[in-house]
């Protein structure tokens, strides 16, 4: 049994990695300030001794009174609703300064830390897929700038830390993730048109819906965020995870709508600035590296997160 700090555990990521580190028989110990996630994602874990839920934002520093074994860095709002607008200023500082913050403790515990970066480093991609060694195409001062930096600069930070400061580290690049405990309001396009759907009201596509993006469910992601932290070869990464099957954003509508039952419309609305044209991931490196790659197709993890949202919705 280990002593794992999750940040960020709340989420819908980090709930879901709280509870498979739990049935693997871990102690977790889940940090978050609550801003995106909810206590209700990790409620049927509060009763649980193995389980400790700390209200703490990253921003500032933690000082955890037990020693730690692995840390896993999630915290950070990964929609652009979220992270946009009056709240851009506030991402970057939750990526650098909680970067910064969880590493020093990371120091301090002689723990290994796992940086969950994202697909978005690589911003509007001119290689595709997206392989590791891309350095990006990003747009440094446009409107999602405080979140794709933000991740970017982690990126820096930990690798720093771990030349420097000798931190063992480990980085991922994920790519979009749907799943059970995602939040029905975040503005992620998996949530959108299901909860549309269900509810019967139009969905809305931005631009010509022809724009590509790779789903994952988020179990395959856990797997992958797992196995990344135990790999005993030293593997730093960053490698991506997800799932290389590619979908316009056309045909995840449809597909949708032929599995709810709906009066739902599908509707245009102008592309957003800065919103990528294609997204798939090069997954070589995690099966070189981890063994790993996604077991669970879109159809099937689409019905399953259909079921979640009904039960959601329903109540």
């Amino acid at each position: 049994m280990m002593n794992i700090l999750v940040t960020g555990g709340t989420g819908f990521v980090g709930a879901n990695l709280c509870h498979r580190l739990i049935a693997d028989g871990h102690r977790v110990i889940c940090l978050d300030n609550n801003y995106t996630g909810s206590l209700d994602n990790v409620r049927d874990l509060l009763d649980n001794p193995r389980f400790t839920f700390v209200e703490h934002d990253v921003i500032y520093p933690y000082d955890c009174p037990e020693k730690l074994d692995r840390i896993y860095n999630l915290a950070c709002p990964a929609s652009p609703p979220a992270y946009q607008g009056d709240r851009s200023i506030f991402t970057t500082k939750t990526c650098v300064f909680g970067a910064i913050n969880m590493l020093e403790l990371a120091k301090k515990n002689g723990a290994r830390i796992l940086q969950t970066s994202t697909s978005e480093v690589y911003g509007e991609p001119l290689v595709h897929p997206q392989v590791e060694s891309y350095r990006g195409n990003v747009n440094p001062i446009g409107i999602r700038a405080c979140y794709d930096e933000g991740k970017r600069c982690a990126e820096s930070l930990f690798f720093d830390y771990h030349r420097h400061e000798g931190v063992d580290i480990r980085v991922i690049r994920i790519f979009n993730t749907y799943g059970p405990l995602m939040d029905p309001n975040d503005g992620r396009v998996v949530s959108n048109f299901i909860c549309q759907a269900l509810r019967g009201e139009d969905i809305t596509i931005y631009g010509e819906g022809q724009q590509t993006r790779s789903f994952q469910y988020v179990d395959d992601l856990i797997e992958g965020m797992v196995r990344m932290m135990e790999n005993t070869q030293g593997f730093t990464g960053p490698v991506n995870l997800g799932n290389p099957g590619e979908f316009t954003i056309r045909q995840l509508a449809d597909m949708v709508l032929q599995k709810i039952e709906t009066t739902s419309k599908l509707v245009q609305r102008p592309l957003p600035s800065d919103d990528p044209t294609q997204r798939r991931p090069d997954i070589t490196l995690a099966g070189k590296e981890l063994g790993w790659q996604p077991t669970i197709p879109l159809s099937e993890g689409l019905e399953r997160t259909i079921e979640y949202f009904r039960k959601r919705i329903g109540k």
